[in-house]
């Protein structure tokens, strides 16, 4: 059960990262990924179906879900929608499209296709048959290709562009002002942070066995409770350790995912149940966090008479 936390939560907190760059980054509410995801499973299906080379695969998946975003960009800045109407027009459309990228078909197996993450099992039970779990190799993987991913993140939000791009999430005005052109800044982040998901659906694929138009159903859900999970576990202003919290709280989301459909039968949860689990953990994020804001406010407010009057005092000596 540990191997199969650590492999869905590094695999679905690479579709968090991209979530992070439009949700927190960019302020952007971006309903593309529920279509983006599944996108790049369908793009790696069709691919491995055309024997074309996994890496090369696994390229093309992400530059899907580039174009993805770059559509609902497109309807937001040219035909001024507003964002959240923009990402389910392009989610939508995405539907009709992985059906005719799979040829018409719902869902295409990976039974008898070779896949990175069975040729990882091969080569594990060939040279390590006395291994007990061969899954702790795909977490290795995981685990080295997430980190990779993490510090170009990283590196990139600490260049001129990615200062910029946080600037024009909490300040778009400022960023008018230095000369910078929003609407391209803004192109990019969506672009990057779909064909994130995009990748992610592709892994995701690999590791179910199967490709289906309708996997991305609730990930910007899921998502987005695994960003309010992190920010619990660590408060901090530093890129980097923003970046940690999306993947600890995609695996602390898919721990608890795992744990109720194992034991939740003794409480009579079904698999049915896991969306208002979902819906109801969000909830209890946005009223801890509203909580807590509110009690800063107070303490605020409470110590500024105080501040006041010791000025006052100071003016009448």
């Amino acid at each position: 059960m540990l191997a199969e936390i650590f492999i869905e939560g590094l695999i679905y907190g690479i579709m968090v990262l991209g979530l992070f760059c439009t949700f927190r980054v960019l302020n952007f509410c971006d309903m593309t990924v529920d279509g983006s995801f599944p996108l790049g499973a369908c793009v790696l299906a069709a691919c491995l179906l055309a024997k074309i080379p996994m890496p090369l695969a696994l390229c093309v998946s992400f530059f899907s879900g580039l174009v993805a975003g770059l559509v609902t960009s497109a309807i937001y800045t040219r035909l001024h929608i507003p964002d959240l109407l923009a990402g389910i027009l392009t989610m939508t459309m995405l539907y009709s499209i992985n059906l005719r990228i799979m040829g018409n078909k719902s869902n295409v197996s990976f039974l008898r296709i070779p896949t990175l993450f069975s040729n990882i099992l091969d080569i594990i039970y060939e040279h390590i048959p006395s291994v007990e779990n061969p899954e702790w190799g795909i977490v290795a993987f995981l685990i080295l290709f997430v980190l990779i991913l993490k510090i170009i993140l990283d590196l990139f939000f600490h260049t001129d562009m990615g200062l910029t791009m946080g600037a024009l999430g909490s300040n778009p005005q400022l960023v008018v002002s230095q000369g910078v052109n929003p609407t391209a800044l803004r192109t990019i982040g969506i672009c990057f942070g779909n064909g994130l998901a995009a990748l992610a659906g592709a892994f995701a694929a690999m590791y179910n066995g199967f490709a289906d138009v309708g996997m991305g159903t609730g990930i910007v859900v899921s998502g987005l409770a695994s960003l309010m999970l992190g920010e619990f576990v660590i408060h901090s202003n530093k890129i980097g350790f923003q970046t940690l919290r999306v993947l600890i709280g995609s695996c602390m989301y898919r721990a608890l995912m795992i744990l109720a459909r194992t034991y939740g039968h003794l409480i009579r949860l079904t698999p049915n149940d896991l969306k208002l689990v979902t819906g109801i953990l969000i909830i209890l994020c946005l009223i801890v966090s509203r909580f807590k804001l509110s009690e800063k406010l107070h303490v605020t407010t409470k110590k500024q008479p105080y501040s006041s009057s010791k000025t006052k005092t100071k003016q009448e000596l």
